[in-house]
C-alpha cells in the first residue's frame, strides 16, 4: 500500500519521526509540493496526508487508487469534502491536538500589547536603561489585566480554554458563539456579538473560517470597540477585513492587535497590517509547539490505523 505525505516539512522538520507511518506500507514524504507536482506525486496512493497542500475536485478525479485523505491539520478547507464523499474516499482531522498552544499565544501576544515587552526589551539592547537616571523606565502605558473584559468570538476547545486562563487572571469574560445561547462555562456571559466587540477590553477569535464569515471583523464592529481595545487572531485570517483593521490602528481607534493569521500566508508585501500601527504578527505558530505537533502526529497516525482497521474516527466529510 503506498502512502504520501505531501507536505510533511512543517508538522516535522525533523525532530519527530514518520517511522509509525512506513509501518503501515510503503511510504513517500515530501517537504513540500507545489501544485504542478501533487497529481504526479500522489499517483497510485491509497492514503495521502496533507497539511496544506490543496486537494481540489480536479485533483482528486486523478487519483483512482484513493481511498483516504488525512489532514494534518483541524482545518481541512484545503480538501473539496464534497468531492472525496462522492467518491467514497474518507477525510479526516485532527481536531484537539493543539488547544493549550493556542491558548498560550493568545496570551503572548495580549500580555506584550498589555506590558510592551517587545519595545522594552529593544530599548534594553539599545542601551537606553543603561543611561536612565532612575532604576527603571517605561516609555509605552503599562496595563494589568485584572478587572477587564475579554471577549471571545467562538467558545469551543481553545475559546474555552481562554476563557479559564482570563478567568485566572480575574478578567469578567464575555462570549459569543452562534450555537450556545446560554452559560456553559463557569464565569461566561453569553452576549451577541456587537455586545462583545462593544464592552469588552479584548476581542479574542476562535471560530472555523466558513462561506458566511469571512471578514466579519469588519469597520462596523471595529467601530464599536473601545479606544483601548485589542484584538487578538489565533484563529483563521481571512476572518478579519484586513484593511478595515489597518484602519483602526493607524487612526488610534482601537489601541493594537495581535496575529498569528493573515488572509494570505505568506503574505504579499502589500499587506497593510504588515507597517500597521501596534500590531505585532507572528508567522501562524502558535500551533507549532513541539509538543502540539507530537500530539498532532500521534493523532493523525491514529486516524490512518483506525481506518485500515475498519474503524473511523475524526473523519469530516461524512464517509
Amino acid at each position: 500500500m503506498r502512502i504520501v505525505i505531501l507536505d510533511g516539512h512543517t508538522l516535522n522538520p525533523g525532530d519527530l519521526s514518520w517511522e509509525q507511518f512506513r509501518s503501515l506500507g510503503e511510504c513517500v514524504v515530501y517537504d513540500r509540493t507545489p501544485s504542478d507536482k501533487t497529481v504526479t506525486r500522489s499517483m497510485g496512493a491509497v492514503m495521502l496526508l496533507t497539511n496544506k497542500t490543496a486537494l481540489s475536485r480536479n485533483v482528486i478525479g486523478q487519483l483512482p487508487d484513493l481511498t483516504y485523505i488525512g489532514v494534518l491539520a483541524t482545518g481541512y478547507n484545503v480538501v473539496d469534502t464534497k468531492a472525496a464523499a462522492e467518491r467514497g474516499i474518507v477525510v479526516t482531522n485532527v481536531p484537539e491536538y493543539g488547544t493549550p498552544s493556542v491558548a498560550q499565544m493568545v496570551f503572548a501576544h495580549l500580555l506584550n500589547l498589555c506590558n510592551h515587552v517587545a519595545e522594552h526589551s529593544t530599548r534594553v539592547r539599545q542601551g537606553i536603561w543603561s543611561q536612565s537616571k532612575d532604576f527603571c523606565f517605561w516609555e509605552y502605558p503599562l496595563a494589568e489585566l485584572s478587572g477587564r473584559t475579554m471577549g471571545i468570538v467562538g467558545l469551543g476547545r481553545i475559546g474555552s480554554s481562554v476563557a479559564t486562563i482570563a478567568s485566572a487572571f480575574g478578567m469578567r469574560v464575555l462570549a459569543h458563539d452562534p450555537v450556545i445561547t446560554s452559560r456553559s462555562l463557569r464565569g461566561v456571559v453569553i452576549a451577541d456579538l456587537k455586545t462583545v466587540f462593544r464592552d469588552s477590553d479584548v476581542v479574542s477569535l476562535h471560530c472555523l473560517l466558513t462561506e458566511h464569515n469571512q471578514g466579519f471583523v469588519n469597520r462596523e464592529l471595529l467601530g464599536l470597540m473601545k479606544p483601548g481595545a485589542f484584538l487578538i487572531n489565533t484563529s483563521r485570517g481571512p476572518l478579519v477585513n484586513e484593511t478595515a483593521l489597518a484602519d483602526a490602528l493607524n487612526s488610534g481607534r482601537i489601541a493594537g492587535a495581535g496575529l498569528d493569521v493573515l488572509a494570505e500566508e505568506p503574505p504579499a508585501a502589500e499587506c497593510p497590517l504588515l507597517t500597521a500601527s501596534n500590531c505585532y504578527i507572528t508567522p501562524h505558530i502558535a500551533w507549532a509547539t513541539f509538543e502540539a505537533r507530537r500530539r498532532l502526529m500521534s493523532v493523525a497516525f491514529q486516524n490512518a490505523e483506525a481506518f485500515l482497521r475498519g474503524n473511523k474516527v475524526n473523519v469530516v466529510n461524512g464517509v
